[in-house]
């Protein structure tokens, strides 16, 4: 049984909390390691490693951050095969659905290589009379991530890439269900050349989340998760004057206009639907159908459901892989039943799905005739369920969109560029994509959502990372001839 311990000072260390945590393999359903759940006081130990080496760390010049980043980005490349592999055994996902997490957290990496850019602050000479004025930029300190089970490597690389770079010490707390991906980037930091101790994991549970929240020596927090932890997560953290970005919970929507690309609609939803078994936070959970694309549509996505293959992910044949736990599958399935209990037609039934052995699988499900006071359609399922509303006009598919608690994605599938626009302009979501199904934004943007999606006021890596792991300075300089100052108690002018 493999033990997985904490990543503290370069080094790993074993847990003396006496608490420890099952981690399994889904595609099995066979219990693969134990990890350790830090207790406050070890959460403590690690702040306090890292709070010493983020004052060196801040010190180290540009170019060197930049290096380190530079040789983090290779090693990662190089060792891509191995973080998927690892992902794969504890999350389940399929290889190819791993291997694409790694190459979308690498992209983080390569941004952040750029800080000696993106660290630059403006300057202003002559402001008044022998008086520049300038803005610089400068880390926090000790910075936080807790991050989610279903990106267990992709999601700690939007945060730590940036954090890191800027100057700042970065602890991760992962997820306890799949902790070891998170080992793995700590192993490839120390050879990167990355002092010890600016990069630190805590595996633990909601101790050591309260732990990091309350801390006073950490100054931020960003955390991904569902949207009743974001929240505790910002007021908790913010109650103890913390910098929080609190990525939660999502309900995306796909619009179909009748003049969209049939095919390539259907293929679209099936992909985002059912990728990664649902277990995504950008996945496609509502196609909402617009006038009489609807029957063909949803004919088109139910032809595509059988020629899907559902196994482990190591199979190279296999498509879509098991969700996380046993306790989540039932969980899933219970809203295909009270789905079809409220009148929902289930055209597609993933209860039906037989997979040998014992993981935990539950197969493809399309739910139509949907309606929105329906459970399937209000919460997040985090599944292999998509449902589809049926919506008369494109007012009121806006309108559902508008109107839902989240804001995170949101997607238009048309052949229309006035009504592609129109939809950018009116849709209250975060992200959005023009038949482009799962819109997560390249590196150098910046991901997040609105409403229910979100709370505080930046979003995730790219401009809003440096923006959020950084402060500002603004500095009024004037460097006076001898003999030339005076007495002025009035209030400071430009002239």
């Amino acid at each position: 049984m493999k033990r997985i311990a904490h990543w503290i000072g370069g080094a790993e260390h074993a847990g003396t909390s006496g608490r420890t945590s099952p981690v399994f393999n889904p595609a099995t359903g066979e219990q693969t390691g134990e990890v350790d759940l830090a207790s406050s006081a070890e959460v403590a130990n690690a702040v306090a490693v890292a709070k010493e080496a983020a004052k060196a760390w801040r010190e180290a010049s540009l170019s060197r951050r930049a290096a380190v980043l530079f040789k983090f980005r290779e090693l990662l490349a190089d060792r891509a095969g191995d973080l998927a592999a690892v992902i794969t055994s504890e999350h389940g996902k399929v290889l190819s659905d791993a291997a694409g997490e790694v190459a979308r957290g690498l992209e983080n990496a390569e941004f952040a290589t750029g800080i000696p850019h993106l660290m630059k602050g403006s300057y202003s000479e002559q402001a008044s009379t022998g008086v520049d004025v300038y803005s610089i930029r400068q880390p926090l300190g000790v910075v936080a991530g807790i991050t989610p089970f279903n990106f267990p490597a992709m999601v700690p690389l939007w945060m730590c890439t940036t954090a890191i770079a800027a100057g700042n010490a970065f602890v991760l707390k992962p997820s306890e269900k799949d902790p070891s991906s998170a080992l793995l980037l700590a192993k490839l930091w120390k050879e990167a050349g990355l002092p010890e101790g600016v990069f630190s994991v805590v595996n633990g549970d909601v101790e050591a989340v309260n732990a990091l929240l309350t801390h006073p020596d950490i100054a931020a927090v960003s955390f991904v998760g569902s949207t009743p932890v974001a929240k505790y997560i910002y007021e908790t953290g913010t109650a103890h004057g913390k910098r929080v970005q609190a990525l939660g919970g999502a309900k995306n929507h796909m619009v179909v206009l009748p003049d969209a690309e049939l095919d390539a609609a259907a293929d679209a939803a099936v992909s985002a639907a059912y990728g990664s078994a649902g277990e995504r936070c950008m996945a496609v959970s509502v196609v909402v159908a617009v006038g009489d694309v609807a029957d063909p549509l949803v004919d088109a996505i139910a032809a595509r459901l059988p020629k899907l293959t559902i196994g482990a992910g190591t199979d190279p044949s296999a498509q879509m892989g098991p969700l996380i736990s046993a306790v989540h599958r039932d969980k899933v399935a219970g809203y295909i039943t009270a789905g079809a209990d409220a009148g929902a037609t289930v055209v597609a039934d993933g209860r039906e799905a037989e997979v040998p052995g014992d993981g935990y699988y539950l197969g493809v499900t399309l739910l139509d005739n949907v309606t929105p006071d329906m459970a399937v359609y209000t919460d997040e399922i985090f599944g292999p369920v998509l449902c589809v509303v049926r919506a008369g006009t494109y007012a009121e598919a806006v309108q559902l969109i508008n109107e839902n608690e989240y804001g995170n994605g949101t997607a238009i599938f048309t052949r229309d560029g006035g009504a592609a626009r129109q939809f950018q302009f009116d849709v209250n979501a975060g992200m959005v994509g023009v038949n482009v199904p799962i819109p997560v934004p390249v590196a150098y943007y910046s991901f997040g959502g609105w409403k229910a999606s979100l709370f505080g006021d930046t979003h995730m890596y790219g401009p809003d990372g440096i923006h959020f792991f950084t402060r500002t300075k603004v500095v009024t300089s004037r460097w006076p001839d001898p003999g030339t100052s005076s007495v002025d108690l009035g209030f400071p002018q430009t002239r």
